[in-house]
């Protein structure tokens, strides 16, 4: 009888439960990302800013004179010499660079 009453009770504690424990959370957490999922609108298209073709063309040739003008200065410096605006020339050249990369690819 004691047995049959184990035998029972065992079966019915296995029918009940999960085979593995279920971390904390973790229905609360499926049930939030469900219902996130559901809110997430879709995204959006930025309308292009119109380009200004006579400022790219400005900065492009502003960007190929200080490019230029680099190796002399560069020379310079293998003398021993290094001229005032090399560093400040090459800063130029990196903003205008990243500017013109913004614009023609947002």
């Amino acid at each position: 009888m004691k047995l049959r009453v184990f035998l029972v009770m065992l079966l019915l504690a296995q029918l009940g439960l999960p085979q593995t424990p279920v971390p904390r959370g973790v229905h609360q957490a499926e049930q939030a990302d469900a219902q996130s999922q559901q809110n997430i609108p879709p995204p959006t298209v930025k309308p292009r800013a119109s380009l200004d073709p006579a400022k790219l063309r400005r900065d492009a040739d502003e960007l190929a004179n200080l490019a230029a003008s680099v190796p002399s200065a560069i020379d310079q410096t293998t003398r021993g010499v290094l001229p005032n605006d090399l560093l400040e020339k090459l800063k130029r050249i990196e903003k205008l660079s990243k500017r013109l990369r913004s614009e023609l690819n947002p």
